[in-house]
């Protein structure tokens, strides 16, 4: 599932062929995705110019003349660049045809993701003004999940991986960095420390920054109907069974709600 460093790398490998670039027209070739796409949504576009693409949490955030298109890229959805004339394949849902030649493209094998228009500030949108603090500046410190973990019984994963707390972290990087600061998964956050707190803050700016890097060089301009994530080295996520890549114990998987969390039991304590 795309997390903050997917959604980051995409934005960063498809920003340069946006900004400054005249959409010609957009296309709907299904509608139906999480929720379903505003039918004016091509009326709206066409003709304008994008002035840049930010991010939000998981949501790309393309800023037009007029309004701002808010792409939310679900569970396996991707974005990338094929030339104009490009044939739809069954998972293609829209797409962004610029003056210049190139066709932007969402693959959604689940339709899970979403599309939006909002003429107003995109971070008001109802979507987006809720989302926590963006974990790669100065506004996420451990002084703030201190403050915010005070009476949690929440897991440490699952307080990790609510929006409201930290913008962009998932099932994926919330097991990474549990494991990079030494923390299991099940303890309540209430029982942190500030200098738990403090250390946990440092550990998700790590792996984040470390997963960003390893997906730099990933090229989005490609034929492929299918566009496979950037390589990645993952500590503990997916890992049941194998030995842990620190101490060689078994990296064990239990269930957490509805999801898998991964831990090394030596590890983490």
């Amino acid at each position: 599932m795309p997390e903050l460093p997917e959604v980051e790398v995409t934005r960063l490998g498809i920003a340069d062929k946006l900004v400054g670039a005249r959409i010609a027209a957009a296309a709907l070739h299904s509608a139906k995705l999480r929720s379903m796409v505003p039918p004016e949504l091509p009326r709206l576009l066409a003709g304008q110019t994008i002035k840049s693409v930010t991010r939000r949490g998981k949501y790309l955030i393309l800023a037009c003349e007029q309004g701002f298109l808010l792409l939310h890229l679900g569970m396996t959805g991707h974005l990338r660049l094929v030339p104009a004339g490009t044939g739809a394949g069954p998972h293609d849902h829209f797409d962004l045809v610029l003056e210049s030649g190139l066709v932007l493209r969402l693959n959604d094998v689940r339709r899970f993701g979403s599309i939006h228009f909002t003429p107003a500030d995109p971070l008001r949108h109802k979507l987006l003004r809720a989302i926590g603090p963006e974990p790669l500046t100065g506004e996420l410190t451990g002084a703030y999940l201190y403050r915010k973990s005070r009476g949690k019984k929440a897991p440490l994963q699952r307080f990790l991986m609510d929006g409201s707390v930290v913008a962009g972290l998932g099932n994926i990087y919330a097991a990474e960095t549990l494991f990079r600061c030494n923390m299991l998964p099940f303890t309540e956050a209430r029982e942190l420390s500030e200098a738990d707190c403090t250390r946990l803050c440092d550990c998700i700016k790590e792996t984040l920054t470390a997963s960003i890097e390893a997906g730099r060089s990933m090229d989005f301009c490609v034929r492929e109907e299918k566009l496979a994530y950037f390589p990645q080295q993952l500590f503990v996520y997916g890992r049941e069974g194998l030995p842990c890549l620190k101490c060689g114990t078994k990296v064990k998987r239990e269930r957490m709600g509805n999801r898998s969390t991964f831990y090394c039991p030596d590890c983490q304590r």
